[in-house]
């Protein structure tokens, strides 16, 4: 009797936990400094500071007049003193009975303690006077000076994975450029005498090595740099080869040759390096054969990485592309210094039911609609598939429907959980 294989729960929790330990002892230590326009998808290598209060000052969230709350709530006029726009400082404070025009942005001037907006007012020779129907409350249409961080505080953990948010607040703070752990280098590496290269015509038996630009964009996407070795055939001598040129990576993703087949070599070839396996295999559907365990880094890998990780992923596609996003992306993300790990799940309304597989997750290609109409749950359908080598049904799919192992079938309208590519 074989080995029992873990449950997708039970790799998953495996992985995470080897994960964490690499991050602890292979930190990613390399710092570059880049130019913060070039910083999307990249890993902070240093907390960011404010340089100064966030907002610098009280500020207006409304084109409106400034005025004391007290006052604009009495319904008397108002008359107007001042005038203020955004980049232009108060030329000095709100007296008593007053108000002061001022533009959504503008520094708010000292002694106005709320802004009634624009259409809340009646305006007429220099005065103005708020609506009966009206009254603004002190704070109203105002962010006051360090709402939103106070000179010196960290505003950006290190470990963050930078996105179009975190570039707008290090701009504010005054950041050009940005320190970022440099990308982990993940090699890639196709296995299989019937492949041939993407422009080459493929002859009798023979298909184009899709699984090597598949794996280097999901690598990329994931904060890694892609290094992509030349195919290897079924023999042992050529995998020995190319697994130990792949050992100066800090991940090695290997795709075919994991299966049970006569010619699935790698698991002997990785034995042969040296390998501890974690797992050969796991009990989902695609994707059962996935391997996973670590061997000795190359030498000149020296004590930046005592170890290397690798993934043997299945040859067909779909397999390959979910076996990297449910174990390969998380211990990507920890190589990389990101405090952001694991797979990403979301929840969606199932459109159609969906059969189960007797001892299995299933994860199954499928259609996810990020415009769902008003007041109705996004929905997810599963796209019609004919297995995991169905490159056209993966173009169409942009996520995976899970089916819990021991579900038979999950009916319509089912609340259900989506991996996101």
């Amino acid at each position: 009797m074989g080995i029992a294989l873990p449950s997708y729960d039970e790799a998953s929790a495996l992985v995470s936990a080897r994960a964490r330990g690499l991050g602890r002892t292979q930190p990613a230590t390399t710092v570059q400094r880049i130019s913060l326009v070039a910083a999307a998808g990249r890993v902070l290598a240093e907390p960011l500071i404010a340089d100064r209060d966030q907002p610098p000052f009280a500020r207006s969230t409304r084109d409106g007049y400034a005025c004391r709350a007290v006052d604009a709530s009495a319904h008397g006029w108002l008359a107007l003193d001042g005038a203020t726009r955004a980049g232009q400082a108060p030329s000095g404070p709100l007296l008593p009975g007053t108000a002061w025009e001022i533009m959504t942005g503008a520094p708010v001037p000292a002694g106005a303690d709320a802004v009634a907006m624009l259409e809340h007012v009646d305006a007429t020779e220099g005065r103005v006077r708020l609506h009966d129907a009206r009254t603004v409350s002190p704070g109203e249409n105002i962010v006051p000076q360090r709402a939103e961080a106070a000179a010196g505080a960290e505003v950006l953990t290190l470990g963050t994975r930078i996105g179009p948010a975190h570039i707008a607040l290090a701009a504010a703070c005054g950041y050009a450029a940005v320190p970022v752990f440099a990308r982990p280098l993940v090699a890639i590496l196709s296995t299989g005498d019937e492949l041939v290269a993407v422009d080459s015509v493929p002859g009798p038996g023979q298909i184009r090595n899709s699984n090597g630009p598949m794996l280097a964009a999901l690598v990329e996407a994931a904060g890694g740099e892609p290094w992509i070795l030349p195919v290897a055939g079924d023999t042992a001598r050529d995998l020995d080869d190319a697994i130990a040129a792949a050992s100066k990576a800090r991940l090695l993703l290997i795709a075919g040759g994991v299966s049970a087949g006569k010619f699935d070599l790698v698991e002997e070839a990785l034995a042969r390096a040296g390998a501890l396996f974690h797992f050969t295999g796991v009990r989902i559907q695609p994707g059962k054969p996935v391997v996973f365990g670590e061997m000795p880094a190359a030498a000149e890998a020296g004590a930046a990485q005592s170890v290397l990780p690798f993934f043997g992923l299945p040859g067909n596609p779909i397999s390959s592309a979910v076996t990297f996003l449910l174990f390969a992306a998380p211990v990507l993300a920890e190589l990389a210094g990101s405090i952001e790990s694991g797979p990403r799940f979301a929840l969606a309304r199932l459109a159609a039911g969906c059969k189960g597989k007797a001892g299995l997750t299933r994860f199954v290609p499928a259609h996810f609609c990020f415009t769902p109409a008003p007041g109705e749950l996004p929905e997810v359908s599963a796209v019609g598939w004919q297995g995991s080598g169905d490159l056209t049904a993966f173009a169409r799919s942009n996520c995976f429907l899970c089916v819990p192992e021991g579900v038979d079938r999950i009916e319509a309208a089912a609340i259900v959980r989506i991996l996101l590519c």
